[in-house]
């Protein structure tokens, strides 16, 4: 039976490519946003994609998204966790609003979503694939909310795959260095983008279609003995050090 992934933040840039990725790898895959204009627009150019409305943070949203994929779908194979918010700014500044609203979905809506998900991996002895970022791995200025709420999923990752292994379930991380996307380009100034290109050793920003391609793999039955694992992909950036200057206000 052909396997359905499940991909939050689908709508666009790493979620829509890895979508692209598992339709290319033969899976079907039910496209998960809250944009739904975007969403429907995306899905409708994708054969085996299927477009499911939802906010990842509420959770009847959530369990009434898990209960229309099993009903029209049937079965959950993979549940990739990569909705997210970005919200950069100084402590000072990062009011108890702007917290709660990077940790609504980075966080809360990862948990809600894998808590929901989790009796039909058992049934497929599937596997979870959490989205964090190179900012859960090490701290960097301005990111005060959104690298906490990345090294929690880090965390949250290690305890799914603690508690689920028996099932046969496998839970897995991926952390995203830069990427080239629109928003990036557009936000990154010259300088920012030459200090990112000195400070990771491959000497680039990395693709979308670079991330989902590991997302995709540690998904498939090729990773079938990896659990619990956090991969970078980021060009080496995490080990090379302290955050950059140029990335400083």
């Amino acid at each position: 039976m052909q396997k359905l992934a499940l991909v939050t933040g689908a709508a666009r840039g790493i979620g829509l490519e890895t979508t692209r990725v598992f339709l290319r790898e033969g899976w079907n895959v039910a496209m998960i946003d809250r944009d739904g204009d975007i969403l429907a627009e995306e899905a409708a150019k994708l054969d085996g994609a299927m477009p499911f409305v939802c906010d990842v943070s509420d959770p009847d949203q959530v369990d009434a998204t898990i209960a229309a994929v099993m009903g029209r779908l049937g079965r959950i194979d993979a549940l990739v966790n990569n909705a997210g918010v970005a919200d950069f700014g100084p402590i000072e500044d990062t009011d108890f609003k702007r917290w709660r609203t990077v940790m609504d979905t980075n966080l809360d809506g990862v948990f809600l979503m894998s808590q929901a998900a989790t009796p039909a991996l058992k049934a497929t002895r599937g596997c979870l694939l959490n989205i964090a970022s190179i900012s859960g791995l090490r701290a960097s200025t301005l990111r005060v909310a959104y690298g906490t709420s990345k090294a929690a999923v880090i965390h949250l990752t290690k305890q799914q795959a603690a508690e689920l292994g028996e099932y046969g379930v496998r839970a897995n991380c991926v952390c995203p260095g830069p990427v080239k996307t629109k928003l990036s380009m557009a936000v990154h100034s010259p300088e920012i983008i030459a200090a990112y290109h000195d400070a990771i050793p491959l000497n680039r920003y990395g693709s979308e279609n670079e991330i989902a391609e590991v997302i995709c793999f540690l998904c498939s039955d090729k990773a079938s003995y990896v659990t619990g694992q956090i991969v970078a992909s980021d060009g080496g950036f995490e080990s090379t050090g302290v955050g950059l200057p140029a990335l400083r206000v």
